[in-house]
Protein backbone atom coordinates (compact mmCIF):
# COMPACT_ATOMS: atom_id res chain seq x y z
CA UNK A 1 0.00 0.00 0.00
CA UNK A 2 0.99 3.59 -0.36
CA UNK A 3 1.23 5.35 2.70
CA UNK A 4 1.45 9.12 3.50
CA UNK A 5 2.78 11.13 6.20
CA UNK A 6 1.99 14.67 6.17
CA UNK A 7 3.44 17.29 8.38
CA UNK A 8 1.07 18.58 10.91
CA UNK A 9 -0.52 22.36 10.12
CA UNK A 10 -1.92 23.05 13.71
CA UNK A 11 -0.87 25.69 15.70
CA UNK A 12 2.60 24.47 17.65
CA UNK A 13 1.84 20.44 16.51
CA UNK A 14 5.33 19.13 16.62
CA UNK A 15 4.23 15.38 16.82
CA UNK A 16 3.98 13.18 13.61
CA UNK A 17 2.25 10.26 12.57
CA UNK A 18 5.51 7.84 12.62
CA UNK A 19 9.07 8.05 13.33
CA UNK A 20 11.68 6.80 11.00
CA UNK A 21 11.35 3.64 12.90
CA UNK A 22 7.56 3.07 12.50
CA UNK A 23 8.54 4.02 8.58
CA UNK A 24 11.39 1.44 8.71
CA UNK A 25 8.79 -1.42 9.55
CA UNK A 26 6.70 -0.34 7.08
CA UNK A 27 8.94 -0.49 4.25
CA UNK A 28 10.07 -3.90 5.35
CA UNK A 29 6.32 -5.21 5.11
CA UNK A 30 6.65 -4.08 0.97
CA UNK A 31 4.25 -1.09 1.76
CA UNK A 32 5.69 2.67 0.08
CA UNK A 33 6.52 5.55 2.29
CA UNK A 34 6.00 9.04 1.59
CA UNK A 35 6.63 11.82 3.95
CA UNK A 36 6.30 15.37 3.91
CA UNK A 37 9.65 17.40 3.82
CA UNK A 38 10.41 18.34 7.33
CA UNK A 39 7.77 16.21 9.10
CA UNK A 40 9.58 14.45 12.00
CA UNK A 41 11.81 18.08 12.72
CA UNK A 42 9.50 18.46 16.23
CA UNK A 43 10.75 15.00 17.34
CA UNK A 44 14.49 15.03 16.20
CA UNK A 45 13.58 12.76 13.05
CA UNK A 46 15.57 14.68 9.63
CA UNK A 47 14.53 13.66 6.26
CA UNK A 48 18.03 11.75 6.17
CA UNK A 49 16.80 9.65 8.93
CA UNK A 50 13.37 9.39 6.82
CA UNK A 51 15.28 8.28 3.87
CA UNK A 52 17.54 6.08 5.47
CA UNK A 53 14.15 3.68 6.97
CA UNK A 54 13.07 3.73 3.36
CA UNK A 55 10.71 6.79 3.11
CA UNK A 56 10.74 8.80 -0.12
CA UNK A 57 10.91 12.60 0.76
CA UNK A 58 8.20 14.87 -1.03
CA UNK A 59 7.79 18.65 -0.69
CA UNK A 60 4.34 19.43 -0.74
CA UNK A 61 1.57 17.87 1.45
CA UNK A 62 -0.48 17.95 -1.82
CA UNK A 63 1.83 15.28 -3.32
CA UNK A 64 0.80 12.90 0.09
CA UNK A 65 -2.50 12.91 -0.71
CA UNK A 66 -2.45 12.60 -4.64
CA UNK A 67 0.17 9.35 -3.90
CA UNK A 68 -1.15 7.62 -0.83
CA UNK A 69 -4.11 5.75 -0.14
CA UNK A 70 -3.17 5.71 3.59
CA UNK A 71 -2.91 8.97 5.56
CA UNK A 72 -1.54 8.52 8.98
CA UNK A 73 -2.03 11.77 10.84
CA UNK A 74 -2.05 12.85 14.53
CA UNK A 75 -4.52 15.47 14.59
CA UNK A 76 -7.64 15.98 12.94
CA UNK A 77 -7.10 17.45 9.55
CA UNK A 78 -7.73 21.24 8.98
CA UNK A 79 -9.90 22.66 6.46
CA UNK A 80 -6.73 22.76 4.04
CA UNK A 81 -6.27 19.20 4.57
CA UNK A 82 -9.84 18.05 4.36
CA UNK A 83 -10.22 19.59 1.18
CA UNK A 84 -7.51 17.58 -0.44
CA UNK A 85 -9.12 13.89 0.99
CA UNK A 86 -10.86 11.72 -2.11
CA UNK A 87 -13.04 8.76 -1.78
CA UNK A 88 -10.03 6.09 -2.30
CA UNK A 89 -8.20 7.68 1.19
CA UNK A 90 -8.19 6.03 4.50
CA UNK A 91 -7.72 8.93 7.07
CA UNK A 92 -5.70 6.94 9.89
CA UNK A 93 -5.60 9.55 13.05
CA UNK A 94 -7.49 11.62 16.10
CA UNK A 95 -10.59 12.79 14.67
CA UNK A 96 -12.70 13.83 17.69
CA UNK A 97 -15.88 15.09 15.91
CA UNK A 98 -18.62 14.62 18.19
CA UNK A 99 -18.23 18.48 19.24
CA UNK A 100 -17.47 19.53 15.65
CA UNK A 101 -20.05 19.17 12.55
CA UNK A 102 -18.58 21.14 9.89
CA UNK A 103 -15.55 19.13 10.11
CA UNK A 104 -17.71 15.94 9.91
CA UNK A 105 -19.93 17.10 7.34
CA UNK A 106 -16.90 17.63 5.18
CA UNK A 107 -15.21 14.54 5.71
CA UNK A 108 -18.47 12.73 5.19
CA UNK A 109 -18.82 14.84 1.91
CA UNK A 110 -15.05 13.41 0.79
CA UNK A 111 -16.12 9.90 0.80
CA UNK A 112 -12.60 8.72 3.00
CA UNK A 113 -12.66 6.50 5.34
CA UNK A 114 -11.59 7.88 8.63
CA UNK A 115 -10.78 6.11 10.93
CA UNK A 116 -10.40 7.73 14.75
CA UNK A 117 -8.17 6.80 17.12
CA UNK A 118 -10.12 7.81 20.25
CA UNK A 119 -12.93 5.55 19.23
CA UNK A 120 -10.85 2.00 19.00
CA UNK A 121 -11.76 0.59 22.00
CA UNK A 122 -10.72 -2.92 23.07
CA UNK A 123 -13.61 -5.31 24.73
CA UNK A 124 -12.73 -4.30 28.25
CA UNK A 125 -13.23 -0.67 27.28
CA UNK A 126 -9.64 0.36 27.33
CA UNK A 127 -8.96 3.09 24.67
CA UNK A 128 -5.25 1.64 23.50
CA UNK A 129 -4.37 4.91 21.51
CA UNK A 130 -5.99 7.41 23.68
CA UNK A 131 -4.02 6.40 26.11
CA UNK A 132 -0.74 7.18 25.89
CA UNK A 133 -2.03 10.99 24.75
CA UNK A 134 -4.21 10.80 27.92
CA UNK A 135 -1.41 9.68 30.33
CA UNK A 136 0.76 12.69 28.54
CA UNK A 137 -1.88 15.18 29.59
CA UNK A 138 -2.83 14.18 32.65
CA UNK A 139 0.45 14.58 34.03
CA UNK A 140 0.50 17.83 31.89
CA UNK A 141 -2.24 19.45 33.33
CA UNK A 142 -0.91 19.32 37.04
CA UNK A 143 2.11 21.09 35.43
CA UNK A 144 0.81 23.58 33.59
CA UNK A 145 -1.65 24.14 36.41
CA UNK A 146 0.90 24.72 38.73
CA UNK A 147 2.50 26.78 36.67
CA UNK A 148 -0.24 29.37 36.13
CA UNK A 149 -0.96 29.45 39.71
CA UNK A 150 2.04 31.79 39.98
CA UNK A 151 0.99 35.55 40.68
CA UNK A 152 2.67 36.26 37.77
CA UNK A 153 0.95 34.31 35.54
CA UNK A 154 -2.39 35.79 37.49
CA UNK A 155 -2.73 32.77 40.11
CA UNK A 156 -3.45 32.92 43.68
CA UNK A 157 0.39 32.46 44.85
CA UNK A 158 0.64 29.03 45.67
CA UNK A 159 3.16 25.98 45.26
CA UNK A 160 0.55 22.63 45.34
CA UNK A 161 2.69 20.74 47.16
CA UNK A 162 3.13 23.62 50.10
CA UNK A 163 6.17 23.36 52.49
CA UNK A 164 6.59 23.07 56.21
CA UNK A 165 4.46 24.97 58.17
CA UNK A 166 2.06 26.15 54.83
CA UNK A 167 -0.93 24.68 53.77
CA UNK A 168 -0.96 22.67 50.63
CA UNK A 169 -2.48 23.33 47.34
CA UNK A 170 -6.22 21.42 46.60
CA UNK A 171 -6.13 19.85 43.51
CA UNK A 172 -9.59 18.41 41.87
CA UNK A 173 -9.29 15.66 39.35
CA UNK A 174 -12.72 14.80 37.55
CA UNK A 175 -12.78 11.80 36.16
CA UNK A 176 -11.00 8.88 36.95
CA UNK A 177 -9.61 7.04 33.45
CA UNK A 178 -6.47 6.75 32.24
CA UNK A 179 -6.51 11.09 32.04
CA UNK A 180 -7.36 11.51 35.26
CA UNK A 181 -4.99 8.84 37.37
CA UNK A 182 -2.24 10.19 35.35
CA UNK A 183 -3.00 13.44 36.67
CA UNK A 184 -3.70 12.06 40.17
CA UNK A 185 -0.46 10.52 40.30
CA UNK A 186 1.28 13.53 39.48
CA UNK A 187 -0.28 15.24 41.76
CA UNK A 188 -0.09 13.13 45.00
CA UNK A 189 3.91 12.83 43.56
CA UNK A 190 4.47 16.98 44.23
CA UNK A 191 2.73 16.85 47.89
CA UNK A 192 -0.57 18.44 47.04
CA UNK A 193 -3.88 17.90 48.81
CA UNK A 194 -6.13 15.84 45.86
CA UNK A 195 -9.79 14.93 46.05
CA UNK A 196 -10.76 12.47 42.83
CA UNK A 197 -14.01 12.56 41.59
CA UNK A 198 -15.94 9.73 39.47
CA UNK A 199 -19.20 8.00 39.03
CA UNK A 200 -17.44 4.77 38.63
CA UNK A 201 -17.22 3.29 42.18
CA UNK A 202 -14.54 0.37 41.26
CA UNK A 203 -12.16 3.29 39.68
CA UNK A 204 -12.66 4.84 43.21
CA UNK A 205 -12.03 1.99 44.96
CA UNK A 206 -8.78 1.57 43.11
CA UNK A 207 -7.63 4.94 44.25
CA UNK A 208 -8.88 4.41 47.55
CA UNK A 209 -6.73 1.62 47.73
CA UNK A 210 -3.44 2.62 45.95
CA UNK A 211 -2.99 5.78 47.19
CA UNK A 212 -5.41 5.15 50.96
CA UNK A 213 -5.76 8.53 52.81
CA UNK A 214 -3.18 10.46 50.32
CA UNK A 215 -6.30 10.76 48.10
CA UNK A 216 -10.14 11.73 49.04
CA UNK A 217 -12.68 9.82 46.55
CA UNK A 218 -15.73 11.22 45.89
CA UNK A 219 -18.64 9.28 43.82
CA UNK A 220 -20.04 12.49 41.25
CA UNK A 221 -23.06 13.68 41.90
CA UNK A 222 -23.71 17.44 41.46
CA UNK A 223 -23.15 18.76 45.05
CA UNK A 224 -20.06 16.79 45.82
CA UNK A 225 -18.75 18.30 42.02
CA UNK A 226 -20.33 21.64 43.43
CA UNK A 227 -18.55 21.68 46.67
CA UNK A 228 -14.92 20.10 45.65
CA UNK A 229 -14.76 23.01 42.69
CA UNK A 230 -15.69 25.52 45.04
CA UNK A 231 -12.26 25.00 46.89
CA UNK A 232 -10.46 23.71 44.01
CA UNK A 233 -6.83 25.74 43.97
CA UNK A 234 -6.85 23.87 40.20
CA UNK A 235 -8.92 21.67 38.53
CA UNK A 236 -8.85 19.12 35.81
CA UNK A 237 -11.62 18.04 33.64
CA UNK A 238 -10.40 14.29 32.15
CA UNK A 239 -14.55 13.30 31.40
CA UNK A 240 -14.87 11.32 28.54
CA UNK A 241 -17.13 9.08 26.49
CA UNK A 242 -15.79 7.08 23.45
CA UNK A 243 -16.70 8.91 20.52
CA UNK A 244 -19.00 11.29 22.17
CA UNK A 245 -19.24 14.85 23.25
CA UNK A 246 -18.04 15.56 26.93
CA UNK A 247 -20.64 16.50 29.53
CA UNK A 248 -20.53 19.35 31.23
CA UNK A 249 -20.57 18.94 34.36
CA UNK A 250 -19.52 21.83 35.98
CA UNK A 251 -21.83 24.96 35.48
CA UNK A 252 -20.75 28.88 34.85
CA UNK A 253 -22.03 28.96 38.79
CA UNK A 254 -19.77 26.36 40.22
CA UNK A 255 -17.00 28.22 38.87
CA UNK A 256 -17.85 31.72 40.14
CA UNK A 257 -17.96 30.20 43.67
CA UNK A 258 -13.99 29.36 42.82
CA UNK A 259 -11.70 31.92 44.17
CA UNK A 260 -9.67 34.16 42.35
CA UNK A 261 -6.62 33.12 41.13
CA UNK A 262 -8.04 29.36 40.73
CA UNK A 263 -7.06 27.94 37.77
CA UNK A 264 -8.93 24.99 35.32
CA UNK A 265 -7.11 22.90 33.21
CA UNK A 266 -10.09 21.12 30.04
CA UNK A 267 -8.09 17.77 29.78
CA UNK A 268 -11.74 16.98 27.73
CA UNK A 269 -11.77 19.99 25.40
CA UNK A 270 -11.11 18.03 22.62
CA UNK A 271 -14.74 16.30 22.49
CA UNK A 272 -16.37 19.72 23.52
CA UNK A 273 -15.21 20.00 27.14
CA UNK A 274 -16.54 19.57 31.00
CA UNK A 275 -16.75 23.11 31.76
CA UNK A 276 -19.39 25.25 30.59
CA UNK A 277 -16.84 28.08 30.26
CA UNK A 278 -14.84 26.32 28.32
CA UNK A 279 -13.72 27.23 24.88
CA UNK A 280 -10.87 26.20 23.01
CA UNK A 281 -7.22 27.24 22.99
CA UNK A 282 -3.83 27.28 21.50
CA UNK A 283 -0.32 26.83 23.22
CA UNK A 284 0.04 30.42 21.27
CA UNK A 285 -2.60 31.50 23.41
CA UNK A 286 -3.43 28.75 26.51
CA UNK A 287 -5.43 30.92 28.80
CA UNK A 288 -8.22 33.15 29.30
CA UNK A 289 -10.01 34.33 32.19
CA UNK A 290 -13.92 33.83 33.52
CA UNK A 291 -14.56 35.78 36.46
CA UNK A 292 -10.75 36.07 38.34
CA UNK A 293 -10.48 31.89 37.06
CA UNK A 294 -7.71 30.83 35.03
CA UNK A 295 -9.03 28.84 31.68
CA UNK A 296 -6.23 26.09 30.34
CA UNK A 297 -8.31 24.49 27.27
CA UNK A 298 -5.43 23.96 24.79
CA UNK A 299 -6.62 21.31 22.72
CA UNK A 300 -3.44 19.41 21.57
CA UNK A 301 -2.00 19.55 25.07
CA UNK A 302 0.56 16.68 23.84
CA UNK A 303 2.11 18.33 21.53
CA UNK A 304 3.73 20.37 23.40
CA UNK A 305 5.67 17.11 24.50
CA UNK A 306 5.89 15.82 21.25
CA UNK A 307 8.72 13.23 21.44
CA UNK A 308 7.48 11.47 24.11
CA UNK A 309 3.93 12.27 22.88
CA UNK A 310 4.74 10.17 19.03
CA UNK A 311 7.27 7.32 20.29
CA UNK A 312 4.05 6.32 23.05
CA UNK A 313 1.49 6.99 20.44
CA UNK A 314 3.55 5.10 17.72
CA UNK A 315 4.19 1.68 20.34
CA UNK A 316 -0.05 1.68 20.30
CA UNK A 317 -0.88 2.61 16.51
CA UNK A 318 1.52 0.67 14.64
CA UNK A 319 0.37 -2.76 14.35
CA UNK A 320 -3.19 -1.44 12.78
CA UNK A 321 -1.28 0.65 10.52
CA UNK A 322 0.50 -2.31 9.57
CA UNK A 323 -2.27 -4.50 9.38
CA UNK A 324 -4.66 -2.10 7.15
CA UNK A 325 -1.76 -1.64 5.00
CA UNK A 326 -0.49 -5.00 4.54
CA UNK A 327 -4.12 -6.97 4.83
CA UNK A 328 -6.66 -4.01 3.88
CA UNK A 329 -9.28 -2.51 5.82
CA UNK A 330 -11.78 -5.38 5.94
CA UNK A 331 -9.25 -8.10 6.73
CA UNK A 332 -7.33 -5.59 9.21
CA UNK A 333 -10.64 -5.33 10.93
CA UNK A 334 -11.21 -9.19 11.26
CA UNK A 335 -7.55 -9.19 13.11
CA UNK A 336 -8.63 -6.41 15.09
CA UNK A 337 -11.84 -6.43 15.64
CA UNK A 338 -11.58 -3.46 17.80
CA UNK A 339 -10.45 -1.66 14.35
CA UNK A 340 -14.51 -1.67 13.17
CA UNK A 341 -15.01 0.83 16.18
CA UNK A 342 -12.59 3.74 15.16
CA UNK A 343 -14.38 3.38 11.84
CA UNK A 344 -16.08 6.77 12.48
CA UNK A 345 -16.81 7.73 8.45
CA UNK A 346 -17.40 5.37 5.76
CA UNK A 347 -19.21 5.20 2.14
CA UNK A 348 -20.18 8.79 2.87
CA UNK A 349 -22.09 8.15 6.01
CA UNK A 350 -21.16 8.60 10.20
CA UNK A 351 -20.41 5.20 11.05
CA UNK A 352 -20.22 5.86 14.81
CA UNK A 353 -22.82 5.63 16.64
CA UNK A 354 -22.11 7.95 19.20
CA UNK A 355 -20.65 10.70 16.79
CA UNK A 356 -23.68 10.73 15.11
CA UNK A 357 -25.92 11.27 18.39
CA UNK A 358 -23.92 13.96 19.41
CA UNK A 359 -24.25 16.09 16.34
CA UNK A 360 -27.70 14.78 15.67
CA UNK A 361 -26.85 13.14 12.17
CA UNK A 362 -27.76 10.40 10.23
CA UNK A 363 -25.84 6.79 11.89
CA UNK A 364 -25.39 3.52 9.17
CA UNK A 365 -23.12 0.73 10.37
CA UNK A 366 -20.17 -0.26 9.25
CA UNK A 367 -20.34 -2.29 5.85
CA UNK A 368 -17.70 -3.79 3.58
Amino acid sequence: MKIGIPKEKKNNENRVGLTDAGVGQLVLDGNEVYVQKGAGLGVGVSDEDYISSGAIIVEKIEEIFEKAELIIKVERPLECERKLLKPHHILYGYLHLAADKDSTEELVESGATCIGYETIVLPDESIPLLSPMSEVAGKMAVQVGGFYLQKTKGGKGIVLGGVPGVERGRVVVLGAGVAGQSAIKTAVGLGAEVIAIDINTNKLRYLDDVYKSQVTTLYSTPRNIEEAVASADLLIGTVLIPGGKTPRLVTKKYINNMGKGSVIVDVAIDQGGCFETSKVTSHEKPVYCVNGVLHYCVSNMAGAYPITSTLSLENASLKYARAIANYGLKLACGKYPELVRGINIMNQRVTCRKVADSLEMDYVGVGF
